[in-house]
């Protein structure tokens, strides 16, 4: 007994701390996009800076080759961000929600199509994915976030399918319809309640990589068009100018790194503080 209370605690702590640092990370970049709907230092098309201007007082970050601020830029970029993240879960959450709802309930060969379906699109290449749908609209930042959501939703479907069907199999959903209770109510209090926190960790991860989907638009020109300040349209316009005014790119790939593995740590503290087995073990 002693030795498992010693083993157990600083596993503990250390999923805490695993929280804690991504709910920091992720945060910093959430409260500089919050900011920036309200303040900004500059315009975002304010040219009148100077051309690759270095970090002064004036420009915290200095200028990129058209005179615009840089910390401008990254605090507009980080907004962008969050947007693309939030929309595009939020479209694959409801999307893939639903058709793995429909998806387990399936049967015969209406479940054979669904599920041959979402392989052929897992298996297709989300950006390409994106890029197709993007081409096809326009290039917008909503065009953006429709084209990740609907590329990530295949994933969320068969999750969702694979834990609905999980949940359907054990004996309290028999009793459940055995005394009555109709398949909505069925959901609504017995597979919801159980795959809600696996839906949350895996939504959390695809937060992560819809914004790296949409800073991969944006560098190839598909994402939010000027004078929104993309921090894939950063990375793509600093390029040239790496050598002299390095900060144009090393600015927007430090955020859009602190904000991918804030969220990844997010995940990860969320699974095993989520996940029930996960707490069976610790315990």
């Amino acid at each position: 007994m002693t030795a498992t209370a010693v083993t157990t605690v600083p596993r503990r702590r250390t999923r805490s701390y695993t929280l804690i640092t991504g709910c920091v990370l992720a945060g910093l970049i959430v409260l500089l996009a919050l900011v920036s709907l309200f303040w900004t230092p500059y315009d975002s098309d304010d040219t009148s800076g100077g051309r690759l201007t270095g970090p002064a007082g004036d420009h915290w970050l200095g200028t990129d080759k058209l005179g615009r601020d840089l910390f401008t830029q990254a605090m507009t970029g980080a907004r962008i961000a969050v947007e693309a993240g939030l929309g595009s879960v939020i479209v694959a959450a409801v999307l893939g929600g639903l058709l793995g709802l429909l998806a387990a309930f399936a049967q015969g060969w209406l479940d054979d199509t669904l599920s041959a379906f979402l392989d052929i699109l897992i298996a297709f290449p989300t950006l390409l994915l994106a890029m197709l749908i993007v081409a096809a609209r326009s290039a917008t930042l909503g065009s953006a976030v429709l084209a990740v959501g609907l590329a990530q939703s295949a994933v969320v479907a068969r999750l969702t399918r694979i834990l609905v069907k999980r949940v359907l199999a054990q004996d309290y959903i028999t009793a459940a319809r055995t005394s009555g209770t109709s398949w909505p109510r069925t959901v609504a209090w017995h597979v919801l309640p159980n795959i809600w926190p696996t839906l949350v960790v895996n939504l959390a991860l695809q937060f992560g990589l819809a914004v790296l989907a949409e800073a991969g638009l944006s560098y190839l020109g598909l994402g939010a068009p000027p004078p929104n300040a993309s921090w894939g349209r950063m990375l793509q316009e600093a390029q040239a100018t790496f050598t002299t005014a390095p900060a144009g790119a090393l600015a927007p790939g430090i955020l859009l790194v602190l904000l991918v593995v804030g969220v990844n740590l997010i995940a990860d503290g969320l699974r095993d503080t989520l996940d029930p087995a996960a707490r069976r073990r610790s315990t």
